[in-house]
């Protein structure tokens, strides 16, 4: 956890409050990590930590907007911003349209 926050520091992401949320309480059997962060103005945000060795691809942008729309679900209430921290690969394309849907990329 402090390697995240850390990293998010770095790259001027400051956050009050960091909650992790499991995957399967989302049911989702994805290998990722997953936090509901609240920052300073008080907007809370997806945070979405992803460790793999292949590429990430277009429809992993889909797959991840599902993740967030399921978090807002549990919560119950929307995320005003998206990080995605990567320590893979991600495809041009994938990274265009990750940041065309308001995502701010993070790669460690």
């Amino acid at each position: 956890m402090k390697i995240l926050v850390e990293n998010l520091r770095q790259n001027g992401r400051i956050y009050k409050k960091l909650e992790e949320i499991q995957p399967k309480e989302l049911k989702i059997r994805n290998r990722v990590k997953l936090y509901a962060a609240l920052d300073l103005n008080r907007y809370y945000n997806a945070i979405i930590v992803v460790s793999q060795k292949s590429r990430l691809l277009m429809k992993d942008v889909q797959k991840f907007e599902e993740i967030v729309m399921k978090m807002s679900l549990y919560r119950d209430h929307q995320f005003k911003g998206k990080v995605l921290m990567l320590d893979a690969p991600i495809c041009s394309k994938a990274k265009d349209a990750f940041k065309k849907a308001k995502w701010k990329i993070i790669e460690q």
